[in-house]
């Protein structure tokens, strides 16, 4: 009961915090100046999600494992999907469907450098291995999508702690290549490691259908408590100095108010939310593509879209994606059509298959890069999901006044 009443009474700070901000404008800047750069010599800096890439990561697909079918997994999954992971779980993905993904992002890979960017990869490891902590037993799931995972703010990486227990090591992937940046002068944060006790997740959690989830979105209510903080990078998404989070299934209060006080006071996080069955994961949502333009799902509208318009962005409603219905998408929607990079504000890396965004972002001016990574769509992302950019060529601005 105690937790409950704690549990509620977070969520009602948070909103009423998120409240105020909004009648008081507090995105407006302290000032409108740049600020200096990282030092040249810093492999790490990036400010947001459009300035020119020059470095990036990009995950891998090798060994990668389907997680075991436990209580978050659930929430996070569509039920169609339930007996893949129930027969599957701590198991390979199917063979020649991975060995097609891997084949698309080494392309991906190909097509980045072709276009001038550093690409560096995770370190293959063995997902299927068991291993057991004194709270829980899992086995691993990859290292294909380095944005859930590692957020970079200016020249710090930040780590992020996970709230999936087969997730609960992937940091190992990334370590030798976070170390040599460290090493060559990044900043380098690890969030706090939660345990992943019984505790921090709502071992009842009434879903049964895409139906229920809607009424729980609808309410607050999410699969992971406030037991102890937890986020995944890739609830955050970059503008500058103001940086937006969305409380899912994966971030909690707990997980947002670690990161506000960390990034205080240079950066301001700001909660926002959506009509959205199954949070988890902002891009695939809510893509700012360049400075005043956003990419907004409409079938997930932002509940603070107003605070955009009235600083006076571009919001634009991406084109319903054409993936067919019968490929799978194990950990993901179909929205991953508008998942993509921006390699700067006029070049952006986007589906060869999406036909229809591809028009939309010509009509804006936009080159398109197209690749194809249909089969890689389906472990989980699209081109944001599967990379994190690590150097970019810009400055720290402020976007909202």
């Amino acid at each position: 009961k105690l937790g409950r009443v704690f549990t509620g009474w977070v969520q009602r700070s948070f909103w009423s915090t998120q409240a105020a901000t909004a009648s008081q404008n507090t995105c407006a800047a302290d000032d409108n100046k740049a600020t200096s750069p990282a030092p040249k010599d810093c492999p790490v800096c990036s400010y947001n999600e459009w300035d020119p890439l020059e470095e990036v990561i990009v995950g891998r697909a090798e060994s990668a494992c389907v997680p075991p079918f436990s209580v978050e997994v659930k929430a996070n999954t569509y039920e169609k999907y339930w007996g893949f992971y129930q027969t599957f779980g701590g198991q390979s993905f199917p063979k020649e469907h991975l060995k097609k993904a891997i084949a698309e992002i080494e392309e991906m890979c190909n097509i980045l450098k072709r276009e001038g960017v550093i690409v560096k990869r995770p370190d293959p490891i063995d997902w299927s291995v068991k291993y057991k902590t004194p709270d829980f037993e899992s086995t691993g799931m990859y290292a294909a999508m380095p944005r859930d995972i590692l957020l970079v703010v200016g020249n710090e990486i930040i780590e992020a702690p996970m709230a999936w227990r087969a997730r609960f090591f992937e940091y190992r992937a990334y370590r030798r290549i976070i170390k040599d940046y460290f090493n060559r002068g990044a900043k380098w944060t690890t969030a706090p490691k939660p345990t992943m006790a019984d505790e921090l997740y709502d071992q009842d959690y009434p879903i049964c259908s895409v139906e229920d989830r809607h009424k729980l979105a609808a309410q607050g209510k999410f699969v992971t408590t406030e037991f102890e903080p937890c986020f995944d990078a890739a609830d955050f998404i970059r503008a500058g100095r103001d940086i937006f989070v969305q409380r899912s299934q994966v971030t909690n209060y707990m997980g947002i108010e670690w990161m506000m006080r960390h990034l205080a006071p240079e950066y301001r996080v700001h909660i926002i939310s959506f009509k959205d069955p199954n949070p988890m994961h902002i891009d695939a949502t809510f893509n700012i593509i360049g400075p005043g333009l956003v990419l907004s799902n409409p079938d997930r509208p932002c509940h603070q879209i107003e605070l955009f318009k009235k600083a006076g962005w571009t919001v634009i409603r991406p084109p319903v994606p054409l993936i067919p219905d019968d490929h799978p998408l194990w950990m993901s929607s179909k929205w991953l059509s508008m998942n993509v990079l921006m390699l700067d504000e006029k070049r952006v890396m986007v589906d060869a298959n999406e036909t229809s965004i591809q028009k939309m972002f010509e009509n804006l001016g936009i080159s398109t890069i197209k690749v194809n990574i249909r089969h890689a769509n389906s472990l989980g992302g699209g081109f944001h999901c599967w990379t994190c950019d690590i150097r970019r060529c810009g400055t720290l601005q402020s976007y909202f006044d």
